[in-house]
């Protein structure tokens, strides 16, 4: 059930985080990339020392720290609830104008300022739960940024909540909220001892119920070709084109080890990018699989598919740097099966059926499990992330407040 007679503020945070403009730069060496995620990182600070919370800050990379005071004696596990502040690269999060469709009927959604959008029923199976709901969606022209803005909402109402409830017993719980998660430095300048939480949850989870456990584990591959170049009309025989190398390393990808064609637990190799002239050329790779022996197996793939490639010309060389991202979350966290047997509880408190899940990508979560917090990821109620079609329930986003404040209480009772 709901919590009791509690006026939800998660809507109204959710509709005026998504206007501001927080779009990270996988290009730009600065943390944060953009300068514009503290703009959003200013405004819960301040959000935050209006309910109380004297500690919020906003350290010089654009992360928000705060604390929510324990109200029990007891010795309750420092909790941690995380989201980040940025919107993926791949879509415009610029001038975002939300829409609303009141008690949703069911059938397509067409997106106002861009008819060509349409939120198929069809294609997107989780609208057949949401009959009765109200639905935000963006005009058609950006995304909505629900990726992670729902998940930043729903923690800001739990702590609303919490300062006002001081009756309701917890322990000592730190909020984290992050830059350039979309582009994998989203933890990368976290200050764990400052933190000083040990465990963790991201809520960045799509499904509503669904709890997960196991991400992706995920490196960065970038190949970069040195041909042979020569003026286009004395070419014959002698230019060894850098460009076209690169394309047939490309065409020469497995299919069933794509994107497009992969779902599960699957595996795949992803270009990203390319770019480049006729002597050098440079291809951007992501890598996944969610067990690491699979993951490098795809790598030696790639590498083979580059040397053989390359070595049909005499004159040309290429260097491949593999970039760790992240791993599997899945086996710290079962070394602590508390921590997912909680959420799933708090789940089933807010009055949800819990659904323990895989996620075919990656979370803050992800590193932070490896950095010492272990930290599986909730559901926040995002939908078709990083595009125009982006949607989240208002009702799902409510009972992601209820299972974070059920959360607390329930470590606090079984400590």
């Amino acid at each position: 059930m709901s919590l009791e007679k509690y006026t939800y503020t998660v809507t109204d945070r959710f509709l005026r985080y998504v206007k501001i403009d927080t779009q990270s730069d996988p290009t730009s060496p600065t943390t944060p990339s953009t300068e514009k995620q503290k703009n959003l990182g200013r405004l819960l600070v301040q959000e935050l020392h209006d309910m109380g919370i004297e500690d919020a800050e906003l350290d010089q990379h654009g992360y928000v720290y705060a604390t929510i005071s324990a109200t029990t004696n007891k010795k309750v596990p420092v909790l941690c609830f995380c989201s980040h502040m940025d919107t993926s690269p791949d879509c415009s999060g610029k001038d975002v104008h939300p829409i609303f469709h009141d008690k949703y009927s069911g059938g397509d959604l067409i997106l106002p300022n861009d008819t060509s959008q349409v939120i198929l029923f069809d294609e997107h199976v989780a609208l057949k739960d949401q009959i009765g709901n109200d639905i935000i969606t963006t005009d058609g022209t950006t995304l909505l940024g629900a990726d992670n803005k729902a998940g930043l909402a729903e923690i800001m109402d739990a702590a609303y909540y919490f300062m006002k409830h001081p009756e309701v017993k917890h322990g000592r719980i730190r909020l984290l909220f992050t830059p350039d998660e979309e582009i994998g430095r989203g933890v990368e300048k976290v200050d764990m001892k400052k933190l000083g939480a040990e465990i963790g949850y991201t809520m960045d989870g799509e499904t509503l119920g669904h709890v997960e456990n196991e991400t992706f584990s995920a490196d960065g591959v970038t190949i970069t070709i040195h041909g042979f170049p020569t003026h286009p009309g004395f070419a014959k025989d002698k230019m060894q084109h850098a460009i076209k190398i690169a394309a047939s390393i490309i065409e020469q990808l497995p299919k069933d080890k794509s994107p497009e064609t992969t779902e599960k637990k699957e595996p795949f190799i992803h270009p990203t990018s390319i770019n480049g002239g006729l002597e050098t050329a440079k291809i951007q790779f992501i890598i996944r699989a969610f067990d690491t022996a699979g993951l490098l197996k795809l790598e030696e793939d790639l590498r083979y598919i580059t040397a053989r490639e390359v070595g049909k010309y005499s004159k040309c060389s290429f260097d491949f740097e593999v970039k760790e991202q992240y791993r599997n979350m899945k086996e710290v966290l079962d070394k602590q099966p508390e921590i997912i047997n909680n959420a799933l509880e708090a789940v089933r408190r807010a009055g949800v059926d819990p659904v323990l899940s895989s996620i075919r990508g990656g979370t803050d979560g992800s590193r932070l499990s490896y950095m010492g917090l272990p930290c599986p990821n909730i559901f926040a109620g995002e939908h078709a992330f990083h595009s125009k079609q982006e949607w989240v329930s208002v009702q799902d986003m409510q009972k992601a407040v209820d299972t974070i404040v059920h959360l607390c209480q329930i470590w606090e009772e079984n400590s």
